[in-house]
């Protein structure tokens, strides 16, 4: 039985990843996933308002206001 669009065994994997979303220093996020893209941009401050970008070697744009990290964008993400 599918719950908003979620599965069971979706509820699930949400239930999992609940000890890492609330160790993060965020307590607000919004989440947006590119299926055709495959990318997954999180966003710890809307807007972003991002002032310098880093791509690193692992896939992963920080977006930083300042010193201030305000966004993550994942590149592959469904492979991660």
């Amino acid at each position: 039985m599918a719950v908003a669009g979620l599965a069971k065994k979706d509820i699930l994997r949400v239930i999992k990843a609940v000890p890492t979303l609330v160790s993060l220093p965020a307590s607000r996020m919004w989440i947006d996933y590119d299926e055709e893209a495959d990318v997954l941009y999180l966003s710890l401050r809307r807007p972003q308002r991002a002032t310098d970008s880093e791509m690193r070697d692992d896939g992963v744009i920080v977006h930083r206001r300042g010193k201030q990290i305000v966004g993550l964008t994942v590149l592959d993400a469904s492979t991660r």
